[in-house]
């Protein structure tokens, strides 16, 4: 792991990064358990599937900005990616979005049905607490520390968070959702995942109450300005790019902040969050905020 003073660039950092926690993902499944392999298969063959890795990196990079070792918040940072992977595969199914590919390849329930695509989604919920847990076991992280990222995980991604912006989501629907209810699904869906990964590397690291609620304000900005790119990169995007049909939220009839707001008022929120959000950790309780800051302004100008 690099040092957040250090001489790697941002793309070398972002690129070690990415490879550390791609090598360590199927370390967290221990070899000698007695698992199907058609489970063991579905379970991999999403959680490998490549994508940004932005929730680990973002667990690890608050570790380092209130001056703890990003490898005591690596079993952190593969547990929220666990949890992140698995509300993909349950996104995908025929009875949420229904999705054929994702990340440029088939959906987990078109190669593997979708019963196991449902269990899969189940083991990698449930594993990643599991997983979390290993940064105690193995790499000495209070154990108070890790009751607290337990706690806040199930909460974040939960009844409050991330499940409940996803029910919300599905019950919205061009016509009927207000850009209030549409800012709350954007907030829970996607922002929670993105505040309890900024705020686990935090806790990991032993950040004090300033500085987790610094962490928590950058999370709920970044994590806005994430899900209206998103929305904008859906009309605008392209295609090999994104991983998926572009155009597909309007087919489906979704509101999105284009819809209610048009593309350039939606750009210019984009901006303003990542202002926002950059302004919270630079107001002084974030002693290295430099990668944080540098990950801001990746997310505002990424093109998938």
């Amino acid at each position: 792991m690099s040092n957040p003073n250090g001489e790697l660039s941002f793309e070398q950092y972002l690129k070690s990064n990415v490879q550390e926690v791609e090598q360590a993902l199927p370390g967290y499944v221990p070899a000698n358990w007695d698992i199907p392999s058609s489970l063991r298969e579905s379970f991999l063959y999403s959680l490998m599937a490549g994508g940004k890795r932005l929730r680990p990196i973002l667990v690890l990079a608050a570790a380092e900005s209130v001056g703890g070792q990003a490898e005591t918040a690596l079993p952190a940072a593969c547990a929220i990616e666990m949890i992140h992977t698995y509300s993909l595969v349950h996104d995908d199914l025929p009875a949420m979005d229904n999705d054929d590919f994702r990340r440029g390849k088939p959906t987990n329930h078109k190669l593997y049905g979708e019963a196991m695509a449902i269990l899969a989604g189940d083991a990698l919920l449930t594993h990643a607490f599991y997983t979390v847990v290993q940064a105690s076991r193995k790499h000495g992280a209070s154990a108070e520390a890790v009751l607290t990222v337990v706690e806040e995980l199930a909460q974040y991604a939960g009844l409050s968070g991330m499940v409940g912006g996803q029910a919300a989501d599905m019950l919205g629907e061009q016509g009927q959702t207000t850009l209030e209810q549409l800012q709350y699904i954007h907030e829970h869906k996607t922002g929670d995942l993105i505040v309890a990964s900024l705020r686990a590397g935090g806790h990991i690291a032993g950040a004090n109450a300033e500085q987790i609620e610094a962490l928590t304000t950058f999370g709920r900005k970044i994590g806005m300005a994430f899900q209206i790119q998103d929305d904008v990169l859906d009309v605008e995007g392209e295609q090999a790019m994104i991983g998926k049909p572009v155009g597909s939220d309007e087919k489906s009839g979704k509101v999105t902040f284009p819809y209610f707001m048009g593309m350039d008022a939606s750009k210019r929120e984009i901006e303003q969050l990542t202002c926002e959000a950059k302004e919270a950790l630079t107001a002084g309780s974030i002693p290295y905020p430099e990668r944080l800051l540098q990950l801001a302004d990746y997310l505002m100008k990424r093109n998938h």
